[in-house]
């Protein structure tokens, strides 16, 4: 596996005129750099924010129960693995909804972008319609598959339940957020999930501890929050959508059922989906090594992943940014200017995230101390956060130029990329490591480092290849 160079510089230039001065020319790049670092930005931070709201919806939900005792907390935290993976499989589908967008949004094809739209919002709703049913009937079976005893059961069945109701909404607005990533807007997706978080919020306090004729309900209350704010979600998008937004509208005359559309969604959207379940299962061995160490290993580890998961946001931004502008460049014919827009954004998201990287290196007890006083489960935890401070970069091209990849369509190879790094390297690595040299959990963090390394330079080498610019899609 090669090693990830630094070496950014697209590989083609365009020529300088003979009777164009240096200074010129200099000038002018210097302002269409300006210029394309503007637009990542306008793409990249609305994504962040977006994704953090996305994730306050169920750190609210868990603080909201967290009053009412061990087994509420573990009944939502437990469904919400439930309703993760039901996601897994509409997120799938958004994938390939924001590939094709944007390629037919490059091309100035608004009939075939519309089309492609139209085609995800009835596979992702058949999605969302058939796992309500199958919530719905089979809910306490879910919660004992998830390991749930006792009160747990009926708890997390309840909450499983409720929210399941949502499923056929919450498709539409994970549907509609992507197709408008797709056309360039992700301005419109934060504000909808700044919209849904505030309803939340408001809605799950009111049912779980009751105000006025409405009677505290508990964990059900924060299934009613979390199902109201995703419906309202999902009905806000189709209304816009409905009416006209950046380009896309829905055409409810026009929702037959297109096979070859369909066929072009599932051919991105499966191997996006198998990437997913590849990191959910990979990344769910890797804890079960971990815990292996004991508790107070266990804890640090968990805290220092939660510390480190402030990088992930900038990291998805520019990657939602390289999805959209690879995939309308590729539209446009242009993939040279596609490769110079997927590096653009990997540059951004390396200054970031290397910031970042020296704040955890520095501050790595602080930001522990800020979640636990242990000192134990500090001590434990200091070396793994710094060691993930060195791996940014790597972590940095592994996010990024996957996310140009899947905007050009080229799922299967980050699927690959994402499968060889997770079972081939981090969990036989970390087994390695811990048991046999009895590294603790520092040999699991630096399996962790190895895999990210592997995984950024594989994706770099597939980007700079060039390979995914012949794709049809």
């Amino acid at each position: 596996m090669p090693s990830l160079s630094l070496d950014l510089t697209p590989p083609t230039k365009r020529p300088r005129r003979q009777d164009q001065p240096i200074a010129t020319t200099i000038d002018i790049a210097g302002r269409e750099a300006r210029s394309i670092q503007s637009r990542v930005l306008e793409l990249a931070i609305p994504a962040v924010v977006e994704q953090l709201l996305n994730m306050a919806v169920g750190l609210v939900d868990t603080w909201l129960v967290g009053h009412l005792g061990a087994p509420s907390v573990a009944a939502v935290g437990l469904s919400n693995q439930a309703v993760m993976l039901v996601t897994a499989f509409i997120s799938a589908v958004a994938t390939g909804s924001t590939a094709l967008v944007a390629r037919h949004v490059g091309a100035r094809e608004p009939r075939l972008a519309n089309r492609i739209m139209q085609q995800s919002f009835l596979l992702a709703g058949s999605i969302g319609a058939f796992f309500t049913l199958l919530c719905l009937a089979l809910a306490e079976p879910t919660m004992r598959l998830l390991q749930a005893q006792g009160e747990v059961i009926p708890l997390g069945a309840t909450y499983l339940q409720i929210v399941a109701v949502s499923f056929l909404l919450t498709a539409f607005m994970f549907i509609g957020n992507a197709s408008l990533r797709g056309a360039g807007d992700t301005r419109t997706p934060m504000q909808v999930m700044l919209l849904i978080n505030g309803v939340n919020i408001v809605v799950a306090y009111t049912f779980i501890y009751g105000f006025g004729p409405i009677p505290a309900m508990g964990v059900a209350g924060s299934a009613i929050g979390a199902a109201s704010a995703r419906a309202l979600g999902g009905l806000i998008i189709v209304a816009l959508l409905l009416r006209g937004r950046s380009g896309l509208r829905l055409n409810l005359r026009d929702f037959s059922l297109d096979w070859a559309q369909i066929k072009r969604i599932l051919n991105i959207g499966l191997p996006a989906g198998g990437e997913m379940m590849f990191m959910r299962f990979g990344q769910t061995a890797f804890a079960m090594v971990v815990a292996g160490l004991g508790t107070a290993s266990f804890a640090a580890h968990q805290l220092a992943l939660q510390s480190e998961s402030i990088s992930f946001m900038p990291g998805f931004g520019f990657a939602v940014a390289a999805t959209t502008l690879v995939g309308q460049e590729l539209g446009a014919k242009n993939p040279r200017r596609a490769q110079e827009r997927g590096y653009a954004a990997l540059r951004l998201a390396i200054v970031v995230m290397s910031a970042m990287g020296l704040v955890f290196f520095v501050f790595a007890p602080q930001f522990l101390g800020f979640f636990i006083d242990d000192p134990e489960v500090i001590g434990l935890g200091v070396t793994p956060l710094r060691m993930v401070a060195v791996f940014q970069v790597p972590l940095a091209a592994a996010m990024v130029l996957s996310g140009g990849l899947r905007g050009a369509g080229d799922t299967r190879w980050t699927m690959l990329i994402t499968a060889a790094g997770l079972w081939l390297l981090r969990v036989p690595l970390s087994m390695i490591l811990t048991s046999v040299l009895g590294l603790g959990l520092v040999g699991a963090w630096m399996a962790m480092g190895v895999d990210l390394v592997a995984r950024g330079s594989a994706a770099y080498w597939r980007f700079n290849n060039g390979g995914w610019t012949k794709l049809k899609v």
